[in-house]
């Protein structure tokens, strides 16, 4: 017996075995039942990550979300730190229903924090949401971080899609960390951009510091610096030498006050408004006239 089915994305719709075709109308029985929970009365907020739906971060923000909004969380299945805006081309992706309830729905998706945005766009969410946030991160994403980061690809993703989006990242890498103490900004953010949305092509990078007791919230410019010393070394008994990432995050401008970097090392939340278009318009002026 074959049946047609969604749940593994590759070609658009592959014939799968019965088993796996059983799984699949479990799917999508899950996701429809949720949905009718999920009408037009509240707004809709899916969420997303790297650090997998499991992470502490996504979970306690999804529970600081929920009183604003029916809930869809899309997370990758595992780790994906670093994924930044990467996609998966080279196999099929896998889709599994987590936890359901009113006005929530969980799903753990094999693909990046991107792929988790586009399909969930594409076949999961009963409307287009109100609103992407991705996070919140176990560790910051501040200065170049934004470039390598897959909770920031996440964000990015929507914006793409023309949807006001935001992601929270933390200093604290702690895997444990007690985010309870970022819930009112969060909330706060979240509820402005909800009624008065975002630029088109502009997506906020939020960061919060070490501690949990921050002095206050500080709207920044993304700092200017680098990575050093990015790999570690260490060789096996045979001679073969494996390569570690590592390094230490150095800034070109460690005094200046504007920056997301300086506003977190001095106990401030950071927030950084993050343009889709790279393109610098001066430089495109002063190169016009080589050609």
């Amino acid at each position: 017996m074959l049946i047609t089915c969604h749940a593994y994305i590759g070609t658009k719709i592959r014939i799968l075995p019965y088993k796996i075709g059983v799984f699949c109308y479990f799917l999508v029985t899950f996701a429809h039942r949720n949905m009718n929970n999920m009408q037009d009365k509240r707004p809709l907020i899916l969420i997303s990550n790297d650090d997998g739906y499991l992470a502490g971060g996504i979970c306690q923000l999804t529970e600081m979300l929920r009183p604003l909004a029916d809930i869809i969380v899309f997370a990758p299945d595992s780790g994906r730190s670093g994924a930044s805006m990467s996609i998966t081309s080279s196999h099929p992706i896998k889709v599994i229903p987590v936890r359901e309830e009113s006005g929530l729905a969980v799903f753990s998706c094999t693909g990046s924090p991107v792929d988790c945005v586009k399909l969930a766009l594409d076949s999961f969410v009963p409307r287009t949401p109100d609103l992407v946030v991705s996070g919140i991160n176990h560790g910051d994403n501040s200065g170049v971080n934004v470039h390598y980061s897959g909770t920031m690809g996440a964000a990015i993703e929507g914006c793409l899609k023309n949807i006001p989006s935001i992601a929270f990242s933390s200093y604290n890498v702690d895997k444990n960390a007690d985010f309870s103490s970022y819930s009112e900004v969060v909330i706060k953010i979240c509820k402005n951009v909800i009624e008065s949305g975002l630029p088109k092509g502009t997506c906020l990078n939020v960061n919060f510091p070490v501690s949990s007791d921050f002095k206050g919230v500080r709207v920044c410019r993304q700092d200017e610096g680098q990575w050093i010393g990015e790999w570690e070394v260490t060789c096996r008994k045979n001679g073969e030498k494996h390569y570690w990432l590592s390094g230490n995050y150095v800034s070109d401008v460690p005094n200046d006050t504007t920056t997301d970097r300086w506003a977190l090392d001095h106990g401030y939340v950071s927030i950084t408004p993050t343009k889709i278009d790279m393109t610098d318009y001066q430089v495109m002026k002063n190169i016009s006239d080589w050609f």
